[in-house]
């Protein structure tokens, strides 16, 4: 078996195009995205506690950069037509710059097509790990945030044949009601533990604390789909198709390779707008579909990766508080969040820097999601910037 790269060596370093929002950002994006996320922060949803904050509004968390793209970030990253390939997330690494995003703002994207390297893995044989990098500014050309993304594209059949999680096929865990009831008071103690944004003092923390732990779960196709649709580009025209200007082969639309039954029908989503809704067709139906799933090795309905990326920042974002950001991340996604399992959030400070290349004081956490097994689904560093 072997990955056709013919379509995607001569792509590495150019700008490629994507798609743009049409519509600025609304409150209800924000309050639809923080959903989706199960983050109850208030400050993105309650009018009136964000209004006697120091923000005087309802603003977006800084994870909504991802939902106010096209593709989940990953645009950037897939690039290339590769015969028979599907698509896995693979990490996503973030720097944001301070500037928060309120409702009536609106972003825009400059992408580029950054690396790629070709490795022998378990899941799939020769698996290509690509980067794509995604500039976000304001309408005003102010930067948000630079974003690079890992995408891991490999071969459906061989994913299929090796099985890797052939061990999760079958039915979703079913979970005692005493269960349920220890992971919601997870949860729930996680809500209570900062949900004033009280920002933890630079001087008072120290390496080794512990950060509050966090249960997300079990997860389940309602909670899949809610994920998808806060997405905007998910969204029924949505989005218009963009091109850097000059370049003869831009990149903007074309098919990846995807298997059979998974690729998306362009032209006549133009009269029938469903025949690319990736909950119907396209290459994410093996999110919400667990015969689809199987299909590209995953065995049974599984949850995106931007997702994950998302839930770390949110989760550090929450514990640094409203004078509190975070910097810095680069996360790492070594398996997905099936159906039926929960997420569990766990991290602690590690260094601490008084001058740092920000300007500004920052402490280092290391932070790992795992399921109620212990296996580990993502690993994250990070640098959050706190008041002195």
């Amino acid at each position: 078996m072997r990955l056709d790269l013919s379509d995607v060596e001569h792509r590495v370093g150019k700008p490629v195009g994507g798609a743009q929002l049409w519509e600025p950002c609304a409150a209800s994006d924000i309050r639809r995205w923080v959903m989706a996320m199960d983050y109850p922060n208030p400050l993105h949803w309650d009018e009136r506690f964000a209004g006697a904050s120091r923000y005087g509004g309802i603003v977006a968390p800084q994870s909504i950069a991802v939902a106010l793209d096209y593709g989940h970030g990953a645009q950037p990253a897939c690039v290339g037509h590769i015969p028979g390939s599907h698509l896995i997330f693979g990490g996503e690494e973030w720097w944001f710059y301070g500037c928060p995003v309120r409702p009536g703002d609106k972003l825009l994207q400059e992408r580029r097509f950054h690396d790629y390297k070709v490795a022998e893995t378990k899941f799939a044989g020769p698996t290509m790990f690509s980067r794509g990098d995604t500039v976000h500014t304001n309408q005003n050309g102010v930067l948000v945030a630079r974003e690079r993304s890992t995408a891991i594209r490999y071969l459906s059949a061989e994913a299929r044949k090796r099985g890797m999680y052939d061990d999760r096929a079958g039915a979703a865990r079913r979970w005692t009601a005493a269960e349920l009831d220890a992971i919601a008071k997870v949860r729930h103690e996680w809500i209570l533990s900062n949900r004033l944004g009280v920002s933890p003092r630079f001087g008072d923390v120290k390496i080794g604390d512990a950060l509050p732990r966090r249960a997300i779960g079990p997860h389940s196709i309602a909670s899949f789909t809610t994920e998808y649709r806060a997405f905007l580009f998910n969204i029924w025209g949505t989005f218009r198709w963009t091109a850097p200007p000059g370049l003869a082969d831009p990149w903007i639309n074309q098919d990846p390779g995807w298997g059979a039954d998974f690729a998306f029908d362009e032209k006549g989503a133009e009269i029938d707008p469903r025949k690319r809704d990736g909950l119907y067709v396209g290459p994410s139906r093996g999110h919400i579909d667990k015969d689809r799933a199987g299909e590209v090795g995953m065995a049974r309905a599984y949850g995106y990766g931007a997702t994950m990326g998302a839930w770390c920042t949110d989760y550090l974002a929450y514990w640094a508080g409203h004078e509190g950001l975070v910097r810095h991340t680069k996360a790492d996604f070594r398996a997905p969040a099936f159906e039926g399992d929960v997420t569990y959030f766990d991290a602690e400070v590690t260094g601490k820097e008084e001058d740092s290349p920000w300007g500004v004081p920052l402490v280092h956490v290391r932070l790992r999601l795992t399921d109620q097994d212990g296996g580990v689904l993502v690993t994250c560093k990070a640098e959050i910037e706190l008041p002195r």
